[in-house]
């Protein structure tokens, strides 16, 4: 284990460099912030050279092979491997993205991994994710209708009425956007966030569900849905190619029609 020293601007502590064996033609090094809640000392980076002729191809591979064949107590988040769970979101090369869907072959140099910004951190990668999912809650995610469905019937849409929900049901919660987001950063306990906003829209869009003014009253607040200034960090983030700052937007609209 050989200490490798850090930029000057850095304000991380030295962390250790694990280099891949001799017999290795081609590597990577891998940067990777690493904080430890029962230890003592401040957060660090450390590197670890890995080896890419035996490793897969996304950054979640290389995660795994340094977990499994480096060091095994580095801690992150995993599950599907294929973008459906969104386990996996943190900051890689920069941006947030989820480490299943980044392909290392996209990132020039070494690759720098960083939990998602401005979240408690749990240990290493592992964001505490308590704040959104309460407030994911908050916006009472499901169906809601007084009218029962006819006997034995589901609850039928339109070929348009199902449209509606397109962009916005494929959501998997990583919180990628929220993370990315100034106003979710320095109001995050009173603004709702992308995320729960795109989320809170599916429920108002779908043509089955009779609570929309009750949805809109809810969102009705200086903090709730109005410290987004639309500055599309949140689409931009987005590993499912979803638009939140549409759905934001449309939800504004909402609140705008239904005065009138």
């Amino acid at each position: 284990m050989v200490a490798f020293a850090l930029p000057k601007n850095s304000t991380y502590t030295v962390g250790h460099f694990f280099p891949a064996a001799k017999t290795a033609r081609r590597t990577k090094i891998f940067r990777i912030y690493r904080y430890d809640p029962d230890g003592e000392s401040n957060p660090r980076v450390d590197a670890y050279e890995v080896d890419l002729d035996t490793c897969g191809p996304m950054v979640l591979d290389a995660l795994i092979k340094i977990k499994n064949e480096i060091d095994p107590t580095l801690t992150f988040r995993r599950s599907c491997r294929e973008g459906i769970c969104g386990s996996c979101s943190m900051n890689i090369d920069g941006g947030n993205t989820l480490a299943c869907l980044k392909p290392i072959a996209d990132i020039d140099g070494e690759v720098r991994i960083f939990p998602l910004p401005h979240m408690p951190v749990i240990k290493d990668l592992v964001p505490d994710l308590s704040q959104p999912y309460a407030q994911y809650q908050s916006i009472k995610p499901w169906l809601q209708s007084d009218t029962a469905p006819a006997s034995g019937s589901e609850r039928l849409q339109s070929i348009e009425e199902r449209k509606e929900l397109d962009g916005l049901w494929e959501c998997i919660l990583c919180f990628c956007c929220s993370t990315s987001c100034p106003s979710y950063w320095w109001n995050g306990d009173r603004y709702l966030g992308p995320a729960v906003l795109l989320q809170a829209y599916r429920w108002i869009a779908d043509s089955r569900d009779e609570a929309t003014g009750e949805r809109l009253d809810a969102l009705e607040d200086p903090f709730k849905l109005y410290r987004c200034h639309t500055i599309m960090n949140c689409t931009n983030a987005c590993p499912k190619g979803l638009n939140p700052a549409k759905a934001i937007g449309n939800i504004k609209k909402k609140m705008v029609e239904r005065q009138h």
